[in-house]
């Protein structure tokens, strides 16, 4: 499997644009958030799935915080997505920031320099401030830049014409990132893959594009009623969403590369932070499987909740989809909560997400590989 992964991915850097020269790219974007529990997820993939993985970063919304404030944040969380990276590439993005923030990304991004695998992000309808700063900071640092195009209903065809005004802005040396981004996308949309293949139809002659990445958010909004009844399966509208762009036939599909939202509702990116006090009695537990995201109801605090707890893990690995307790990080913990091994326990919050992100991501990358 791992060879097949490998090449695989190489073979994307053979393929033409519909511009005529070659595109490359990864197998997998996802839009992960600046937290800990991402950062370590990503780290706990495997070294050919790692391979294979090009990470979205997004920076959390910060309004009406002081300057220094947001200067601590931002360099803090910048400088940690840059560190997990190492020498992989990806982007960082902060799509929801306000004006005061865009600004003191733009000053942080400046900062990393030439070293930092973080490529720039922005895209149509952004302040020009931060337009102009994003391809100064491609073109010195030589990382390129992406270009985050958003689709949340129907493709408006003007919007091609402001990506086709911002990409005259890019040197010519600066390579550009496709990152079609069409947000949630659940049973209420669809026509999201007709409207994507509308949007690609229109941008993908734009320019030689280094990499082309559509982007969609299909976990659901869970409410703990939702979970009451033991596990519950909900469909992976945006992995259909993606069976239905492959199945086209374009040529520009071959070169394509799949991202999604993971393991969290794809609003969840513009949510502001939490103060960190308090929290909910209740989490979920997640396990992807080719056609749902199967959710456990956990609890997070009381004195059933270490039975609670292991009970959901156990039904999880009673799936006749269950991958095995050596698949991935995410299924060895799974294992170990159930059957009560080690010094973990049960988890909380925070390692729900980072279980949840390291079997998604590892099943993601090998269904595409396959």
């Amino acid at each position: 499997m791992t060879t097949q992964l490998i090449l695989k991915s190489e073979a994307r850097g053979h393929g033409l644009s519909q511009g005529g020269a070659a595109m490359s790219g990864p197998l997998y974007v996802p839009v992960l958030p600046t937290r800990p529990h991402a950062a370590a997820a990503y780290e706990q993939l495997s070294p050919a799935i790692q391979a294979a993985v090009m990470p979205l970063w997004n920076l959390p919304p910060r309004s009406g915080r002081p300057e220094e404030l947001l200067i601590a944040y931002t360099r803090r969380e910048a400088h940690a997505a840059s560190k997990v990276q190492r020498h992989l590439p990806g982007w960082l993005d902060a799509p929801f920031a306000d004006e005061t923030q865009l600004a003191v990304l733009a000053d942080v991004m400046s900062d990393l320099g030439e070293l930092s695998p973080l490529r720039p992000v922005t895209g149509p309808g952004r302040p020009e401030f931060q337009q102009t700063a994003a391809l100064e900071t491609a073109r010195r640092s030589g990382s390129g830049v992406g270009i985050r195009v958003t689709l949340a209903g129907e493709w408006d065809d003007d919007v091609a014409q402001t990506v086709r005004d911002l990409l005259a802005r890019v040197d010519p040396v600066v390579e550009t990132d496709l990152l079609l981004d069409l947000g949630t996308v659940r049973a209420d949309r669809p026509d999201a893959g007709k409207e994507a293949l509308r949007a690609l139809d229109a941008l993908m002659p734009l320019t030689p594009w280094r990499t082309a990445a559509a982007l969609s958010g299909g976990f659901p909004e869970v409410t703990a009623d939702m979970l009451e009844q033991g596990l519950r399966p909900e469909p992976r509208a945006d992995w259909h969403v993606w069976r239905e762009l492959t199945a086209s036939d374009r040529g520009y599909v071959p070169w394509l590369s799949y991202g999604d939202y993971g393991i969290q509702p794809a609003r969840m990116i513009g949510r502001e932070p939490a103060s960190g006090r308090g929290g909910p009695a209740w989490g979920v537990l997640r396990y992807t499987t080719e056609e749902s995201f199967v959710l456990g109801k956990m609890l997070a605090r009381g004195e059933d909740r270490t039975a609670v707890n292991r009970a959901a893990a156990r039904q999880i690995l009673e799936l006749p989809d269950f991958r095995g307790a050596t698949a991935s990080a995410g299924e060895s913990w799974l294992r170990d909560c159930a059957r009560g091994h080690g010094s973990a326990g049960t988890g909380n919050a925070a390692v729900w997400l980072r279980v949840g992100n390291v079997q998604h991501m590892t099943h993601v990358v090998r269904s595409l590989g396959a």
